[in-house]
């Protein structure tokens, strides 16, 4: 019986606090952002705008500042790759603006804990579970009502994140946010080759061979009628506003800056973490194939020669600003 009553207390305690923890830390997030507008004045790249609610590194304040600037938008978000939903790109603006949202991940597991937080009933979101591939995109948004115009897509599925992003036709994103591949550089437009079942650690034991470059992003935004406006200083995220909406930013667009990667979180052949850093990641990656998004012509990693631009190497070292 005393074991029955310390399990309730807990359950209780994690029930209480939980959402006590989600309410202060959403209500400190309003409070970041209303500062980061007022004194942000000369913003020298989006990094300025960056705070962590719920998102694995800056992406809240990024995605709050371009929310607010690009008003009014379809209060509606995209975001797959969700994990549990815990850490996401579109966390905070369910919780702070209660827009209407689809997730998607390809894990039962993770998407069974979303439909059992009590996020899934006090908000419009809807979660799906299925592993995505271009072929099927398209069909899941409009399987579940979505399509036209939506405020924001978020892409982030450590893997064909290029190839799914170029097949989507079925939504018109005001913003764009997606994983780019920091190990790749900044020089070459690259990606890996398209695999429908791919799978980011079967693709290499590291972990760090998945996606695409920023640059080959930047590629596939201009052919799809988005522009580039940075990524953050993390070096994992690369951030896109449809061309049309651009003007609405005025003075206040910062300039455009893209960021290397700085963490270390490769993995060695057992699955620990071996701390490789800069661009000794990408000679782990030289003898797999990617392909040239511009060109079609698939190579090497390593046969590309020089990967990161002075700039970016710069950074790594420890100067202040990338390029």
């Amino acid at each position: 019986m005393k074991n029955l009553v310390k399990r309730a207390l807990n359950k209780l305690r994690d029930y209480v606090f939980g959402r006590a923890s989600e309410t202060a830390l959403t209500m400190q997030g309003k409070q970041l952002a209303l500062l980061k507008s007022m004194l942000v004045v000369n913003p020298k790249s989006l990094a300025d705008f960056e705070f962590r609610v719920f998102s694995q590194w800056g992406e809240d304040g990024i995605i709050d500042w371009l929310v607010e600037s690009l008003s009014p938008l379809p209060q509606v978000f995209i975001e797959f790759g969700v994990d549990n939903y815990r850490e996401s790109n579109t966390r905070f603006l369910l919780m702070n603006r209660n827009w209407r949202g689809l997730v998607i991940d390809g894990s039962e597991d993770n998407v069974e804990q979303i439909k059992a937080s009590n996020l899934y009933w006090r908000h419009d979101l809807t979660a799906c579970a299925r592993f995505i591939t271009r072929e099927n995109i398209d069909g899941l948004f409009e399987a579940h009502g979505f399509s036209g115009e939506i405020g924001l897509l978020s892409v982030d599925i450590d893997g064909n994140d290029y190839w799914v992003w170029e097949a989507i036709q079925s939504v018109s994103p005001a913003i764009v946010v997606c994983e780019y591949c920091a190990h790749f550089g900044d020089i070459h437009p690259i990606s890996i080759p398209y695999r429908e079942s791919f799978s980011r650690f079967e693709g290499h034991y590291s972990g760090q061979y998945f996606g695409a470059s920023v640059k080959a992003f930047i590629h596939l935004a201009k052919r799809k009628g988005y522009t580039f406006i940075g990524t953050g200083s993390s070096g994992v995220n690369v951030f896109f506003v449809r061309d049309d909406l651009i003007p609405r930013l005025g003075d206040k667009r910062p300039p455009v800056v893209s960021f290397p990667m700085r963490c270390s979180d490769a993995r060695d052949e057992r699955g620990k973490l071996s701390f490789v850093k800069g661009e000794a990641r990408s000679d782990l990656l030289r003898r797999l194939p990617v392909v040239n998004v511009e060109t079609g012509i698939q190579t090497a990693l390593g046969d590309l020669g020089v990967l990161y631009s002075d700039a970016w190497r710069g950074f790594l070292r420890g100067a202040p600003e990338a390029s």
